[in-house]
This record gives C-alpha cells, structure tokens and sequence, in this order.
C-alpha cells in the first residue's frame, strides 16, 4: 500500500525544527530586552553618584562665594565651615564624614526645600542615614526628578549615599554610591572625588 503523506515522526521532527527557529530569535531578543534594562539602569546610576559628587561640591563652593572679598582667612574659613558646619552658609558635610570609630553615612535629596527642615539649603539635603545603613528608594517627580519624597511619584529601583573622608588634612574624599537590584542580582556604581581648600 502506497499512501501519501506525513508520518508521525516526520511531524514531529517538523515541529521541533518550527519550534526552535522561533524560540532562538525569541529568546535572543528577550535577552536584548534584559540587557538594553540592565544599561538603562548603569547609565542612571552613574548620572545620580555623580550627581551627589557635584552636589557637595557646590556646597563648598557656595561657602567660598558667601566669604566676602578682603576678610582674614578668606581660604581657610570657608573650607573648615565646609567640613565642620561652624557658622556655614550651605550646609556643612560634618555628618557625613567617616571619623575614627564611627562611620556616618548620610543620603542625597537635592530638591529638600529649606521650609522642610532647619538650618542651610545643603544640611537639609544631606540626611544621616540611621544604623549606617540607607534603605530610603529614590523616587522619580513627573517632572523627572529624582528625590526621596514619596508623596505622587513614582518608586524607584535606586538607592543613593553619599559618605566622606578625610585622607589629609587639606583633602576631603567624597564617595558617591547608587545600588539597585536587577533580577535578583544587586548592582553598585560607586563615584569618587577630592575636594581640596581652594588656594
């Protein structure tokens, strides 16, 4: 008997070639999707650690521009309000610095008003993180902003701190760190900068 047509096996075997030239590119771009995800978030956290470097930097570069031309110890004064926060314009960085025996950990929200907390712009914005550890998300304004206040926006994967040190006695490091969590996988982009006394 002479009968025309496809046997159970050459079925299957058709099926199986079908199968997996559809799931190949299927799986490819899925894995392209992932990877283009995972870019997305290196590059915002790179933008917000060194957002963090530039922020403390403008902190001590609006204490220089508050000292008035001519005064005594126009380099030195504004460096240690910078440091100590003794009478300081922006806010100083004291509790963010890593001391002997205690390691300060503080957080970035650069857009915390001045009504929200006492004393300067820069010292509400830098927050001590409790137990040394920072857990508070960023979150993201409609407006594309990344702040710490929930309130109508939108949680984010991000994390950011933001910690001193002081190598020397004319040098401050500061370490900008941002760590998120991508597919169980927990990712950190770490900035660093020195800041010195400007002479």
């Amino acid at each position: 008997m002479n009968t025309k047509g496809f046997t159970l096996v050459e079925t299957m075997v058709a099926i199986t070639i079908i199968t997996l030239a559809v799931a190949g590119p299927m799986f490819a771009a899925s894995r392209a999707v992932v990877a283009a995800q995972g870019a997305r978030y290196q590059l915002i956290a790179s933008h917000l650690a060194q957002e963090g470097i530039e922020y403390v930097r403008l902190m001590r570069d609006n204490e220089y521009l508050a000292t008035r031309p001519g005064g005594s110890h126009v380099s030195g004064d504004p460096w240690d309000n910078f440091l100590n926060g003794s009478s300081s314009y922006s806010g100083s960085i004291e509790q963010c610095r890593t001391k002997i025996n205690s390691t300060n950990i503080c957080t970035l929200d650069p857009v915390s008003a001045p009504t929200m907390c006492v004393g300067a712009v820069g010292a509400c914005s830098l927050q001590v993180c409790p137990g040394g550890t920072c857990t508070v998300p960023l979150y993201l304004t409609a407006g594309g902003i990344y702040t710490q206040q929930s309130a109508g926006n939108t949680k984010t994967v991000f994390t950011r701190t933001i910690q001193t040190y002081s190598p020397t006695a004319v040098d401050e490091r500061i370490d900008s760190k941002v760590s998120w969590n991508f597919h169980g996988t927990t990712y950190l982009v770490t900035v660093s900068d020195h800041l010195t006394q400007w002479q």
